[in-house]
């Protein structure tokens, strides 16, 4: 059976709050984003992993985090410059809407403050004062975590993800994305199918494949007045070969990539399209946590006996 995730980064203004020039049609579209996705999903009936910053679930602070450890200056633009822009601090009322919609998604986490793991400067104790309390907040809500999203995608400090209990989280793609990934997938016909692995933590990696939003700008503008939105162009090729070769196609994307309406008509022709071919197929829509919870059965935790099958190798940009 082949499958299909979708991963969200929702983040709103912590995304962008450590840049010395935030990108402001990115930063100002965050909330109507997450609000169009969680309709489009609700639309389709396709769950998604929505992994959120903790800070988000907050009714509010006091803007300095004493006891939180981190780097130095990193609220500074929470408590000057954003400080009455609590609508890019806060947003328990978009992340009530994804645990209380009637699809089921699942709730993940991004990390507290959006810290990036991978870097050198992010120690132990940092990186585990981030996962502490982001799990901390969830609890509050009555939410469990399951899988993890690293901001930026900037791998890091599994083994405090393993501390705490996180099962999955989402590795870095092995193809490209932007023109190189397109010519990849579609000149080259390079498989876009990930296979989720466990690492020597025990933690399950789930690689991306497709980056929804990585072909902007002009040469979009271009490919889709003489072609079409080559995002669903290679969104559609990545189910399709989940559907023919019972491998993981996984896509991701920020709800404030959605800026305008032609972002939005992208999203409705990527979920349209997974819609059909689920109706028409045995592929299976899932969140990495379901990956996770399957695999974990298949290497024969929780009464399970199996072998792992994971699906077909990929290959790396390497093999290239």
């Amino acid at each position: 059976m082949g499958s299909v995730v979708i991963s969200l980064d929702a983040e709103l203004g912590w995304g962008f709050h450590d840049l010395e020039r935030p990108p402001l049609e990115r930063v100002e579209s965050g909330r109507r984003g997450w609000r169009r996705m969680l309709d489009l999903c609700a639309e389709f009936d396709v769950p998604a992993t929505w992994a959120v910053v903790g800070h988000l679930m907050l009714e509010s602070c006091d803007g300095v985090h004493a006891d939180h450890p981190t780097l130095d200056g990193w609220f500074d633009r929470e408590r000057g410059e954003w400080a009455d822009r609590e609508d890019l601090r806060f947003a328990p009322d978009l992340v009530r809407g994804v645990v209380d919609s009637d699809v089921d998604h699942e709730f993940a986490s991004h990390s507290f403050s959006h810290v990036l793991f991978g870097r050198p400067e992010t120690d132990r104790e940092i990186a585990r004062a981030e996962l502490e309390r982001s799990l901390e907040v969830a609890d509050e809500w009555g939410e469990s975590v399951d899988s993890f999203v690293y901001p930026r995608n900037d791998v890091g400090h599994r083994d405090v993800l393993a501390e705490y209990g996180i099962s999955a989280y989402r590795g870095r793609s092995p193809t490209y994305d932007g023109v190189r990934g397109l010519v990849d997938s579609t000149v080259r016909s390079r498989s876009m199918l990930v296979q989720p692995t466990v690492d020597e933590y025990g933690l399950i990696d789930v690689p991306a494949s497709l980056f929804l939003f990585g072909f902007e700008g002009p040469v979009r503008t271009v490919a889709e007045s003489i072609w079409e939105d080559p995002m669903v162009v290679q969104a559609r090729r990545g189910i399709d070969q989940a559907v023919r070769n019972d491998g993981l196609f996984h896509m991701w994307l920020h709800p404030n990539n959605l800026t305008r309406e032609r972002d939005d008509r992208r999203m409705r022709a990527i979920l349209s399209y997974l819609d059909r071919r689920r109706t028409e197929t045995d592929l299976a829509v899932e969140t990495m946590g379901d990956v996770a919870e399957r695999l974990a059965v298949a290497r024969g935790i929780d009464g399970g006996t199996v072998a792992a099958d994971g699906g077909p190798e990929t290959k790396t940009a390497d093999d290239d």
